[in-house]
Formats: C-alpha cells, structure tokens, sequence
C-alpha cells in the first residue's frame, strides 16, 4: 500500500493480541516517529515500550496512584485499573520533553510530541500492528510520572496499547473532506 493510502486507510484498533512489535519492529516505528514535524530540532520527545513482567509493574504503578490519589475508590474500579495494561501485548509510552527555549514554547513542543506519536501509530498500522492512543486521568498523575523514572517536568502525552489486530480491520467511513476544509478568504 502507497504512503497515501496507508495514512487514508489507518484507524485505531483497541482489540489485540500476540505478538507485539519486535525490537526491529520498534526501530523501525522510533525512526517513523523521529521525522515529526519538529520546530528548532528539539526533539521534545521520548517514548517508552513496556511489555511482558513491565506490565505487572505497570499495573501496580496505576493501582497505586489511583489509591493513593482516591482512597475510597470502589473495588471494582481498582480491578478496572489494575487490568488496564493488560489488554494488549505492549504499551508505549509516549512522553513530551519540553524544554526551556527562548523561540518555541512549550505547547508547540508538546504538539511536536503528539506528531511524532501518530507518526508512530501510522508506522505501526504500515508493519500490520494494531494500535490505539489513550490518556486518562492517570496519565497527568504524578505517581505515575514519577514511578515511570520521569522528570517532574515530564508530561505523559498518551499510553499506546500495540499488538496484533485480534480480527480483521474493518475499511474506515469514508469521511467528507469539504465538511473540515476551506479556502480562505472566501469570495
């Protein structure tokens, strides 16, 4: 499938399974995402995967923060969260790394992460991986933040759960472009 068409065709897919991306797999989708459109070079960015025995830690990180941020949170909340990593084989945790700088704030850093995310997703949906961006409350605590081994400063911009699809992927709608584009100015 041509570029074009990959980026036409590519939706997210919440259900799936074994295997994950390999490592070469991942270099590839890393480099993907290291082409993000990026104002002054910064590479405000930095991502993290987490799979196998990662995502008992991970789910211990979560419970943790949510009780620790909630105490009296129900029971079935708590095994709501503590199953969260575990619906796909890998979680990939993309971080923004913003930085002082004189000529580009923050949010435009914090945009060139996001790129750099879908240029990741788009990757992932080119080597036949299913993938899907979530955040959460959980993303801005930070309990997690800290417990991932990030600096305060650090901002979680989603948890992308990757595997492969568990059935086939459905064509997306065909959306209408007129209804999000315009010329301007208009006559």
């Amino acid at each position: 499938m041509d570029a074009l068409k990959l980026l036409q065709k590519r939706v997210s897919v919440s259900k799936v399974t074994q295997p994950a991306p390999s490592k070469a797999d991942l270099i590839e989708v890393f480099k993907a995402a290291s082409r993000a459109a990026d104002h002054g070079k910064l590479r405000p960015w930095h991502f993290l995967a987490i799979e196998g025995e990662g995502l008992n830690d991970l789910s211990n990180l979560l419970v943790t923060a949510l009780t620790k941020a909630n105490p009296d949170v129900s029971p079935s909340v708590v095994e709501k969260t503590k199953n969260l990593p575990f619906r796909a084989p890998m979680i990939i945790v993309s971080i923004a790394k913003c930085q002082e700088h004189p000529s580009i704030p923050k949010h435009e850093q914090r945009l060139a992460c996001g790129a750099a995310t879908q240029n990741m997703l788009n990757a992932l949906f080119a080597l036949g991986f299913g993938a899907i961006w979530k955040t959460g409350d959980l993303a801005y605590n930070e309990v997690v933040i800290e417990g991932l081994g990030l600096a305060p400063s650090d901002e979680i911009i989603g948890f992308i759960y990757v595997g492969t699809p568990a059935q086939d992927i459905s064509e997306p709608p065909e959306v209408d472009v007129n209804s999000i584009f315009s010329v301007w100015p208009t006559k």
